[in-house]
């Protein structure tokens, strides 16, 4: 973590490490949403961390908008997560909290600042009438972002995101192959399209914007989409954004749901035990 608005180290040991995990092979990149999972996920041996933007809104009874959660409540998020664990942590930063490219630019200075060995920074405007930015402005913030970071001389990973598919585009692919390449071209050093499934379509995509890794997401089990075979696609890091936190909230109310509507307590059996728990926490 950093205090005094002070950048780390240039290269610092989480962002040396982070940009060797993507250097060859294929990672799993989860998402903890608070301090516990965080420690969690570091003692089950993952070899980095992202934060997850809908799973920390989800906690805070929020919903997955920039508009709920400001920039600063983020930034001190990420903050903690870096600080809970030695493991290098992604943040994810959605669409930089501002529109405009000196804007984005200032606020991944200070995305930096809290540790993080890497942000993304996306391309959906968050409004329904116009839902990705236009493809101009688009490249346009991932080039600020990727000044901004040369500037604090950090080395931070830096992940463009293209929505296309999760916005509804009529011609998804299309417009997600065209602004990846382009955002390899304006500096992005990982690039992710959530929501695409195929994996002919992920090879392609892959081939499309080498040699800069791709990122893939998966948030739900997916027929012919197991890790190995992710691996052999090419891909080379897998994230699952909310869904581990999902998996915690669909096991809080199941056994909730029971509670209330039948006094059934057969919910409670599938609880982690509390020495385990409890022991996992006092070795931190």
């Amino acid at each position: 973590m950093v205090v005094g608005g002070v950048h780390p180290p240039v290269h610092s040991p989480a962002v040396a490490a982070f940009r060797a995990l993507h250097a060859s092979g294929c990672f799993i990149l989860p998402n903890p949403w608070d301090v516990g999972s965080a420690w969690a996920l570091y003692r089950l041996g993952f070899p980095a961390l992202a934060t997850s933007s809908a799973g920390v809104g989800f906690s805070r009874g929020l919903p997955d908008d920039m508009r709920a959660m400001p920039c600063a409540a983020m930034l001190t998020h990420i903050a903690e997560i870096v600080g809970a664990t030695p493991l290098p942590v992604n943040a994810d930063f959605q669409a930089g909290y501002a529109d405009e490219p000196e804007q984005v630019a200032a606020n991944v200075v200070r995305c930096v600042a809290t540790g993080a060995a890497g942000l993304s920074i996306e391309d959906a405007t968050g409004d329904p009438s116009q839902p990705l930015y236009t493809r101009e402005l688009a490249v346009a913030r991932i080039r600020a972002a990727r000044a901004a970071i040369d500037e604090t001389g950090s080395g931070v990973v830096l992940t463009a995101r293209c929505e296309a598919w999760l916005v509804g585009d009529p011609t998804p692919a299309r417009t997600a192959i065209d602004r990846l390449v382009a955002f390899v071209a304006a500096g992005a050093d990982c690039v992710y399209a959530p929501g695409v499934r195929d994996p002919a379509l992920i090879a392609t995509l892959v081939r499309a914007v080498a040699p800069c890794p791709l990122n893939l997401l998966m948030s739900t089990p997916i027929a012919g989409l197991e890790f190995a075979r992710i691996a052999e696609l090419g891909v080379r890091r897998v994230s699952v954004g909310s869904a581990l936190a999902r998996v915690a909230w669909g096991g809080f109310l199941q056994a909730a749901r029971g509670l209330a509507e039948a006094g059934d307590f057969a919910g409670l059996g599938a609880a982690a035990s509390f020495a385990e728990l409890d022991q996992m926490f006092r070795d931190r």
